[in-house]
């Protein structure tokens, strides 16, 4: 298996007390699929992370071993930064002689100043010039 590259995807867990945030890199081979992922024992050790192989995978963070949470991976959403942005900018048009390059790019600059174009509550495809 050749390795293509890797992949830093930073995973929040919402806890009462703090929020653990956690980045793992993740290693993208050719050809392969994931099946699982695994959080080495340093992460479990630090964190105090138990693991549990029961019905319904999930595991348990510090004293509280009554709040579980899931290990689906199927279930466990993704945030794709580009595609953020253009769900962002759904509604809006690119000319067609921008590349995919230069309508990310464009695309950054409209959210950042996104004050100069749109109120909150609207989209930025609904900038209107």
């Amino acid at each position: 298996m050749k390795s293509i590259g890797t992949i830093i995807k930073e995973i929040i867990m919402r806890l009462r007390k703090g929020n653990l945030r956690l980045n793992p890199q993740f290693v993208v081979l050719e050809d392969a699929h994931i099946q699982g992922a695994l959080l080495g024992t340093e992460y479990q050790r630090i964190y105090g992370i138990d693991i549990y192989n029961s019905k319904n995978r999930h595991i348990t963070i510090g004293k509280n071993k009554e709040k579980k949470f899931s290990l689906d991976i199927y279930k466990m959403s993704t945030h794709d930064p580009l595609e953020e942005l253009l769900n962002e900018f759904k509604e809006g048009q690119f000319s067609t002689n921008l590349i995919t390059k230069q309508k990310i790019s464009l695309l950054k600059i409209l959210r950042k100043n996104k004050p100069a174009f749109a109120i909150d509550e609207e989209a930025l495809g609904k900038i209107r010039g």
